[in-house]
């Protein structure tokens, strides 16, 4: 919540995703009452009813969660309605721009899957809240397959919802894909969605989900740790409440698309290359002090300086990577691909790695990907390109 009030100040707008797995009901109004008294700072509420029979204690304790749920009879009379309109009444009290509605997660776009995803949406129509409706599409990565996500896209051209909360879960839990035919799948679902004239936000992103502006997606939601940067569906689950881990400092470096632990750094100082590293002063001075002279280990980078960094270089890499036109904004994220791939050959050069979170073989899926959607819908993007909402 900190990071949130702080950098919203700073940044002059932004927009907070509450997630009721992490908030009490009265931390939600009262911090949803914080960011609304920031300048263009708004709020949107994830139900995270993604899991409703997994009992999990944080969110069943909210007002909404079923409390005996039945799959087959839940979605289709009154336990439905009650549902939404206990949404609706805390939307409305949190002041939610958007009404983001309740998906499960699935691991197979079937007709039962999709059957709920009509009712929930026909019924919220019905109670018209008064605010856009955001359909949630929660996919396990076992879902985001080529034939899957083509009847999926069919089958949303009938829906005609405001917009689409994506929720896609990363196969084998990496925290960058190295997988083409994921990437390539998330970014058909949301061109396909984006084309069919509705909004389009990704949950759960970390810096590699920048490619979905080829797509053109109007959003993409980050956070501090990384089971907010990448969907874990264990999050929402009664067993992974809260392990405690030996956490390290992460520093993101904007041009090679990659974080390094600390330690590495001293091997780049060390090595006479910390300076190629160094962010441009666009980025701010979060991570200023570890490439002022003395080894980065010595200087006290903390967590908050990280996370604050990481997350104001986010901000402005989506600012800057959507141009004008398709083509430009491909043109674009190559320059960024080119201008990372030869940091990365320096850095590995020297045996600075990023580990897990190297960038260096999700940089091959993206390109791949991106090949793919300029094959599959690029000439349609580029002739609607200007007219997308």
């Amino acid at each position: 919540m900190g990071y949130c009030k702080y950098l919203l100040g700073q940044w002059g707008q932004g927009t907070v995703v509450l997630s009721p797995r992490d908030l009490s009901k009265e931390q939600i109004e009262k911090f949803s009452k914080e960011i609304r008294v920031l300048r263009r700072s708004k709020v949107i509420f994830d139900p995270q009813l993604y899991l409703p029979h997994s009992e999990h204690p944080k969110l069943s304790a909210h007002d909404y969660w079923p409390a005996n749920y039945s799959t087959g009879v839940f979605w289709q009379g009154r336990q439905l309605k009650d549902l939404l309109e206990k949404l609706v009444t805390l939307n409305e009290k949190i002041g939610s721009f958007e009404f983001i509605l309740p998906g499960l997660l699935t691991s197979k776009v079937d007709e039962d899957w999709l059957a709920i995803q009509e009712a929930v949406l026909e019924k919220a129509r019905e109670m018209e809240p008064g605010v856009p409706l955001i359909s949630t599409i929660a996919l396990e990565s076992s879902a985001v397959t080529q034939e899957q996500v083509a009847k999926l896209i069919e089958r949303a051209e009938q829906w005609n919802a405001d917009g689409y909360y994506l929720v896609c879960e990363h196969p084998k839990g990496e925290y960058l894909v190295a997988e083409p035919m994921w990437i390539a799948n998330i970014l058909d679902l949301a061109a396909g969605l984006r084309l069919s004239g509705s909004r389009v936000i990704l949950g759960y992103c970390n810096h590699q989900m920048l490619v979905v502006a080829a797509a053109k997606v109007n959003a993409i939601c980050s956070g501090t740790f990384m089971n907010v940067r990448s969907f874990p569906s264990s999050k929402f689950r009664p067993a992974d409440d809260e392990a405690v881990v030996q956490r390290s400092v992460w520093f993101y470096c904007p041009k090679s698309l990659s974080e390094y632990k600390v330690p590495f750094l001293d091997v780049a100082h060390t090595l006479g290359c910390l300076q190629d590293m160094r962010p441009d002063l666009k980025f701010g001075s979060y991570a200023n002090r570890l490439f002022l002279g003395p080894q980065p280990t010595t200087v006290g980078f903390s967590e908050q300086d990280s996370f604050r960094h990481y997350l104001n270089s986010l901000h402005i890499q989506t600012a800057e990577i959507e141009k004008a036109t398709f083509e430009a904004t491909l043109c674009n994220l190559e320059t960024v691909f080119s201008d990372a791939e030869r940091i990365l050959n320096d850095l590995h050069s020297c045996n600075i790695r990023g580990q897990k979170r190297d960038f260096r073989e999700a940089l091959d899926a993206n390109r791949a990907a991106l090949s793919i959607l300029t094959s599959t819908r690029g000439p349609i993007l580029k002739r609607q390109w200007s007219a997308l909402p």
